[in-house]
């Protein structure tokens, strides 16, 4: 079977314009799709003979994110946010109004392929859900009755995407506490200018000084990841790779989203002023797939900053300051916000974490030294550059300076992203985002922390409660073992499949909460949950799969009411019905009796 000629040129452009190189694997994957809706294999066979590939490398590359359709999807595919806080907001309820009204059941393509509808993760709209993602492109927001009513007759009627109500795709900012970073101007060459006249070292000690650590998760201390990036040994004619993670998947999350929306410039001048510290050339911003609806701010951004003197050859009028960025837009993938899945990704591969050493700082991009860091991270180092150390380390607390951003969303009155300086306690934020009557909160997403009333004095510090940035806050109606259900799902769901115990764990995991949940729970099944909590924490290749069942270990140890109301049997309730999984073969074999499977035959 051959390409269509629509497929044909689909895939030839896409392949001009990226030279046929492998590394641009995914986006070329990307852009080919935005045309064919989805990817059979005479178009897979035609991109792997463009880039130098087998057929069967090029289809597992595209089997591994969740954005690349192997199957027929329809010509509007629908994701709706499956997120623990749209679940709240009724997303699941409005997703089944949605196929009823379409005549269409989730993961089924309409008759006349017009339509189809799935679940995604998490958009980053939870302060603006329940949200839909139309063809990984556009977003409708704020979903309610009335919205499905009008996005199902509209999709009937055949008007595309295109022509749906603006304000249907409106994403605000909610910035509702501003502070150094978010209250500031956005910057155009301030802080190069600053660097540039500092120097390099004194700019890095300023850097150091400051006491930045990473605000992706990790904490890791910047300036030592620049310098150790800094003095690592360049291949012959190699450069040094300035990478910014806006891969922001951890649900619950969305103030990269803002900063990117409202202060995109200067987190450029962030990664441009790392730049002329590395002595790097090259630099790529890795844009989450479901913020795709941000690229052509981005690319005007970027296309703004050349034309002004801010990237390219020459910045700022310095002979040998040649410094470019490209956008590399990711396609579903929860495990690529680790730095190295993401430049596994960046380099057209399945994004899978790597073995390590060699660290990233020694070897990133295609064997180059790189440095990857978050939007918040680069934003900072921007401010640090123009203000000094010294300012920035008179913020927070000692060992973690600075402000913090959060993306607060849930059962506040108030959700949106709130900028507070470390050591900031949870009962304060909770009180300016309008909560009451909170039984819990989720710092950091399902990875990070679950506290309880009890503790809601704790600080926000890397020492007391650290986060990535996510403040997931539950009344005290919500069942919390519905929560980390949730929570299992989603890791299931996101296992990169790399190491078994993540792959396996997970699911296994997901499989005793249905367990529970269906009525079939006994004291034994705690047993066994910790048993692979305890699995999961001290044998999986990477950080994510290590903290898949922080959740789990969470709630059991703080809300254990919520699990002993399913766990009251005495006596082990099996999950297995042999008897229903043999009824096909007694139906081929014309029997329908219930017992026939136990019987020999003579």
């Amino acid at each position: 079977m051959n390409c269509t000629a629509l497929q044909t040129q689909a895939v030839d452009a896409a392949l001009q314009r990226h030279s046929g190189e492998r590394h641009a694997l995914v986006q070329i994957l990307r852009e080919v799709q935005v045309h064919t809706h989805w990817l059979p294999r005479p178009v897979l066979h035609r991109i792997a003979q463009g880039v130098g590939l087998t057929p069967a490398i090029v289809e597992g590359v595209a089997g591994f994110y969740r954005f690349f359709h192997l199957q027929p999807v329809g010509r509007v595919h629908l994701l709706a946010s499956d997120n623990v806080t749209d679940r709240m907001q009724g997303s699941r309820e409005l997703a089944a109004e949605l196929c009823e009204r379409l005549g269409i059941v989730p993961g089924q393509v309409a008759a006349d392929g017009s339509v189809s509808l799935g679940f995604t993760s998490c958009t980053g709209l939870c302060d603006q859900g329940p949200a839909l993602l139309v063809n990984q492109h556009q977003v409708v927001t704020r979903l309610d009755a009335s919205r499905v009513a009008a996005l199902a007759d509209l999709i009937r009627a055949g008007v595309p995407p295109a022509r749906w109500p603006a304000e249907w795709q409106g994403v605000d900012p909610n910035i509702r506490r501003s502070g150094p970073l978010l209250g500031a101007e956005p910057m155009t060459g301030q802080a190069l200018r600053a660097a540039s006249a500092r120097g390099a070292d004194a700019t890095l000690a300023e850097l150091a000084a400051s006491g930045l650590r990473g605000r992706g998760g990790a904490g890791f201390d910047t300036a030592r990841k620049w310098q150790l990036c800094r003095v690592a040994p360049l291949n012959e004619g190699g450069t040094r790779v300035v990478v910014c993670n806006a891969d922001e998947g951890e649900p619950g999350t969305f103030k990269d989203r803002v900063l990117l929306a409202e202060h995109a410039d200067t987190v450029i001048e962030g990664m441009t002023v790392a730049a002329r510290l590395l002595g790097a050339r090259a630099g790529f911003v890795y844009l989450r797939g479901e913020y795709r609806f941000m690229l052509e701010h981005l690319q005007a951004v970027l296309a703004r900053r050349r034309a002004a003197g801010l990237l390219g050859a020459g910045i700022l009028g310095m002979p040998g300051f040649d410094f470019d960025i490209a956008i590399h837009l990711g396609a579903g993938a929860y495990v690529c916000g680790e730095e190295s899945a993401l430049i596994e990704s960046l380099e057209g591969k399945r994004g899978q974490p790597r073995i390590r050493p060699p660290f990233p700082v020694e070897s990133g991009y295609l064997g180059q030294p790189t440095v990857v860091n978050n939007v918040e991270t680069f934003a900072a180092a921007a401010h640090i550059a123009l203000h000094g150390g010294a300012w920035w380390a008179t913020l927070g607390v000692p060992g973690s300076t600075g402000s913090k951003l959060h993306s607060v969303s849930g059962d506040v009155a108030r959700p949106g992203v709130y900028e507070w300086p470390f050591g900031v306690t949870v009962a304060e934020i909770l009180a300016e985002a309008g909560a009451t009557d909170v039984q819990a909160v989720q710092v950091g997403g399902p990875s990070g922390l679950c506290l309880a009333a009890h503790e809601f004095g704790r600080r926000i510090a890397f020492d007391d409660v650290p986060t990535a940035g996510a403040f997931m806050v539950f009344g005290a109606g919500r069942d919390m073992f519905e929560v980390a259900r949730g929570f299992a799902q989603f890791f299931a769901h996101e296992s990169c499949g790399f190491c078994t115990p993540c792959r396996v764990g997970t699911e296994l995991v997901r499989r005793r909460f249905d367990k529970l949940a269906a009525g079939y729970g006994s004291i034994f099944d705690e047993a066994e949950l910790r048993a692979l909590e305890s699995l999961l924490h001290g044998s999986t290749h990477c950080g994510l799969g290590a903290s898949a069942t922080n959740p789990l270990r969470d709630t059991l140890k703080r809300f254990r009411p919520a699990y002993e109301s399913r766990l009251g049997s005495p006596r082990f309730v099996p999950a297995f019905d042999l008897d229903a999984e043999l009824e096909p073969a007694r139906r081929v074999t014309g029997r329908d009796d219930a017992r026939a499977h136990l019987e020999r035959q003579g």
